[in-house]
């Protein structure tokens, strides 16, 4: 791996709203967006839908808190409804976590957890990446979001 290839993609851009079908709702309508995959993960304390951009592969993350005490429900309390989260898609989430430690960039979690569609994630801490939470997502091998 060298300086230049850490990510692939972008993967996605993770939305907080308070009501997901309302905002599935307003993607479909306004902006034409399909509906790729729906799932809760009860882990990371939310229910989340993925929004296709055209083809590109891209895809806009939309995120409803689960209960009060989530992430995505403290976020919304501090900050209201809008972008939460850059996701940048990596090959290997474990070697892309080793270069960005070395280069002294702290990440939320040890190891990686299990996010979308089974994807391997990690995010790197907001102070350490210019106010931006940044989430790595290594796809599970059969995922297509």
């Amino acid at each position: 791996m060298t300086a230049t290839d850490l990510f692939t993609a972008i993967d996605h851009v993770g939305v907080a709203v308070r009501d997901l079908d309302e905002a599935v709702a307003f993607y479909e309508r306004a902006y034409g967006m399909t509906k790729l995959h729906e799932e809760t993960n009860e882990e990371q304390g939310v229910r989340e839908a993925m929004m296709g951009v055209g083809d590109s592969g891209s895809c806009i993350q939309l995120l409803a808190p689960l209960s009060e005490e989530s992430t995505i429900a403290k976020f919304l309390d501090r900050s209201g409804p809008g972008i939460q989260q850059m996701a940048y898609r990596v090959e290997d989430i474990d070697a892309v976590c080793a270069t960005l430690r070395e280069r002294g960039l702290r990440l939320l979690y040890d190891t990686p957890k299990r996010g979308t569609s089974n994807s391997r994630v990690n995010f790197v801490h907001p102070k350490d990446a210019g106010g931006i939470l940044v989430e790595l997502v290594e796809p599970a091998a059969d995922a297509a979001h």
